[in-house]
């Protein structure tokens, strides 16, 4: 029979290796295998590295060195003098003294030496050995340096920064969870009203199959029947592919393989007792909210920038000290080298004059920067205060619409119920039966549009005051 085979096909089949899992336990999934929390916690560890290896400019900087050269060409020094000119006119001032001999000696010896000084001018002499090796080491350390003292705190704030991102990151992360795992409810919640719908479409079919084919009912009858059954299927088909929809979006949020077999536990009627529940406005701050502390601490950060920009103009004072060993030769004997060590500690006070402008400028850039932070400041908090009241807003609309569609869904469902008993004893007639259960699948569907309206907003205002996480538990260590 069609109508049996239908009933074959629309069976809904769980695997028996399904997991079900509640809302806490797909948010703990999810902080440990999201791959956006994944990448957040990564950041934060490259911005500790980055901030240890900024506090190695207080320490000594250590370098060594080795150096080889081979000289093409050597220098060449030029004299004024010549050394025989100066041997020369010692002797001949000893000679002297002898008489006008002496007399007449000193002066041939006077023109010869002038005329050796002028050729020795010109030739020079080589300088220098042709092989020249060098090793040693240098360390510097700064003693006082302002900028740099300055720059730390910059580190400091990147490191801060990194952990309100991955903060912000896991908010994210817990809202995007949490309202997957309600469009998941609210599919399973859909798909039960329809499959409701096809069964009882069903039923109504098959009892007035047998009264037509008592002749007790007309032809007309089991016409609009059939048509009622054939409309509903449809529908429990899209409810059906609607649920496998969200549950793939939420393995997807939570970061696990998509051909994982998971389900959600309860239903979403059991969140409806959360409807309650609202805030007060000493709750709608925006304290904890982690757009807000971003802008903070990039204040915090152009602060300090400023800040150093400043300490730019200002003196330092470094350490430095040099060791050397060193040795010059015209072959390759190294075991006959003669080295020689040179060795030196000094201060080297460096004080800022002109740079052309570019600290100066520096600054002002860094000022404007922060004028700008100011201002997205003001206009994020603006957004976020009418995200929260969009929120608030829809929170207590759904929150009446459920307490209508409440009292509508106990009505509807005895209307249907009324109608149903007095159909079967001919009271009724099959337009206000299908009427009675058009009446009973809105009223269905409004209650659960209510409360999965109401949680996913709750979802998004949690996640806008910051107040949905437990930073003690999931702090990157």
């Amino acid at each position: 029979m069609a109508i049996a085979a239908a009933v074959d096909t629309t069976q809904i089949q769980q695997p028996q290796d399904t997991i079900e899992i509640t809302l806490e336990q797909a948010l703990q999934i999810a902080l440990s295998e999201n791959i956006a929390v994944k990448v957040a916690d990564k950041e934060i560890e490259r911005a500790q590295y980055a901030k240890k290896g900024s506090y190695a400019a207080l320490f000594p900087k250590v370098d060594g060195s080795a150096s080889f050269q081979r000289t093409i060409e050597k220098q060449v020094m030029y004299m004024d003098f010549d050394m025989s000119s100066i041997m020369g006119g010692a002797s001949g001032g000893s000679g002297g003294s002898g008489g006008s001999g002496g007399s007449g000696s000193g002066s041939g010896s006077g023109s010869g030496s002038s005329s050796s000084a002028s050729s020795s001018s010109k030739k020079g002499i080589e300088v220098g050995r042709w092989n020249s090796f060098s090793a040693g080491f240098s360390a510097s350390m700064p003693l006082i340096n302002f900028q740099v003292w300055e720059s730390l705190k910059l580190s400091g704030n990147e490191v801060e920064l990194a952990v309100e991102k991955a903060r912000s990151s896991r908010l994210d992360m817990v809202t995007q969870v949490k309202q997957a795992y309600y469009q998941v409810l609210f599919a399973k919640e859909a798909a039960k009203v329809y499959k409701e719908v096809y069964d009882n479409a069903l039923a109504n079919c098959e009892k007035i199959k047998m009264r037509h084919d008592a002749q007790k009912a007309s032809d007309l009858e089991l016409a609009r029947a059939l048509t009622t059954l054939a409309n509903a299927i449809p529908n429990m088909y899209d409810s059906e592919n609607a649920v496998s929809l969200a549950l793939w979006q939420l393995k997807a949020v939570m970061g696990v393989d998509l051909d994982l077999q998971i389900d959600t536990k309860g239903e979403l009627h059991d969140y409806s007792e959360e409807m309650t529940v609202l805030y007060g406005e000493n709750e709608l701050n925006l304290d904890n909210n982690s757009a807000m502390r971003q802008l903070e601490l990039q204040a915090a950060q152009l602060a300090s920038s400023v800040k150093a920009s400043k300490y730019a103009n200002l003196p330092s004072l470094a350490l430095g000290f040099t060791y050397q060993y060193s040795a010059m030769a015209n072959d390759f004997d190294f075991s006959n080298y003669n080295w020689t060590p040179y060795s030196f500690v000094g201060l080297t006070l460096s004080i800022p004059i002109f740079a052309g402008g570019q600290r100066y400028h520096s600054i002002k850039a860094a000022q404007v920067q922060a004028e700008e932070l100011d201002i997205q400041k003001l206009e994020t908090e603006r957004r976020l205060r009418i995200s929260i009241r969009q929120s608030l807003n829809t929170m207590e609309t759904a929150m009446r619409s459920f307490d209508a569609a409440d009292a509508a869904l106990e009505a509807s469902r005895k209307s249907y119920d009324i109608t149903l008993a007095s159909y079967e004893i001919g009271g009724s007639t099959l337009t206000d039966l299908n009427d009675a259960q058009l009446a009973l699948t809105q009223a269905q569907l409004t209650a659960g549009q209510s409360i999965f309206n109401y949680l996913t907003a709750k979802a998004a205002l949690e996640g806008t005051l910051g107040n949905d996480f437990l930073e003690e538990e999931n702090q990157t260590k």
